[in-house]
């Protein structure tokens, strides 16, 4: 079973009532559609929703008998807040009929990569190099493990200050990636100042007061993410198949806004707005190719 289930409420599911799920969702999905992919071949897509923008998604084909055959599953969480709006390149992946999105993320300092969730959009528009410019994307994530921490003490002026600096450092590695060598050594030499502040800190303070927010790679697999960010907003809902309770958060890490779903029994914490969430997420996301 798939790993995440337990993030969308299915932590005590067996696999006799996954298959009841699933022919449930093939019965009766909630949401359906259906493209033919650059190599010809047909693609269907069937939605069933546990709660608001949580559920399970089933990929396959019908085949001439019109029977559904499952490809296979996954559990999904739907963003509604524009998280980046970048230029995109949409990969297909090797062993199945499912595609990651790839994107130059200045703020991160990585190239993020995320599963994309409307993949019977992507086809219909027939982006034969998988390459868009400037569009809007809405980031969400599952994660089975998370906790909560508390806020490091600023005001206002410093995250002003915090703010304006970080916008300085994304313009000093634009001007450098053009050539300007100008901006490459003030890179460096801002690097070097940060090294050694953070490295008196670190001798007296907790290392997550030195650090307040983050957003890197975790393991091996490339739409999986460690991050730890500021709570926006907090919202509980229930699984209405299992009555769990889920908790999906609005998170800003590293000025990307990004919305978690996860667990309640998984989330360490009391989340709160202005408090911090930390945990390991998958990353899925939603780009708009009109």
């Amino acid at each position: 079973m798939h790993q995440y289930l337990p993030a969308i409420g299915f932590s005590k599911l067996n696999k006799d009532a996954l298959e009841e799920i699933v022919n449930e969702v093939i019965l009766r999905p909630d949401y359906q559609e259906s493209a033919i992919d650059l190599e010809g071949n047909q693609f269907v897509e069937l939605r069933y929703m546990v709660a608001d923008n949580v559920g399970l998604v089933l990929r396959g084909i019908y085949n001439e008998n019109d029977e559904f055959i499952l490809d296979y599953y996954y559990p999904t969480f739907f963003g509604s807040i524009v998280s980046i709006k970048n230029d995109v390149e949409v990969i297909k992946q090797t062993d199945k009929d499912n595609y990651y999105v790839m994107c130059d993320e200045i703020r991160l300092g990585v190239n993020l990569i995320f599963q994309l969730q409307n993949m019977g959009e992507f086809l219909r528009h027939n982006i034969s190099n998988g390459k868009s410019a400037d569009k809007e994307i809405m980031l969400a994530a599952l994660s089975t493990e998370g906790k909560i921490l508390l806020p490091v003490h600023d005001n206002e002026k410093s995250r002003i200050k915090e703010k304006l600096n970080n916008q300085k450092r994304i313009n000093l590695v634009e001007q450098a990636r053009e050539g300007n060598e100008e901006a490459l050594e003030s890179l460096t030499m801002d690097e070097i100042d940060l090294y050694q502040r953070i490295s008196r800190r670190v001798t007296r303070e907790d290392i997550l007061s030195v650090v307040t927010t983050f957003f890197m790679p975790y393991g091996i697999e490339n739409d999986k993410y460690e991050i730890l960010g500021n709570i926006l907003d907090v919202k509980y809902v229930v699984n209405h198949l299992t009555m769990e309770e889920l908790v999906l958060l609005t998170v800003d890490s590293n000025d990307v806004i990004l919305e978690v779903c996860i667990n309640k029994n998984n989330l360490f914490g009391e989340p709160a707005i202005g408090r911090r969430f930390k945990g390991i997420i998958w990353l899925q996301g939603t780009v708009d190719f009109s």
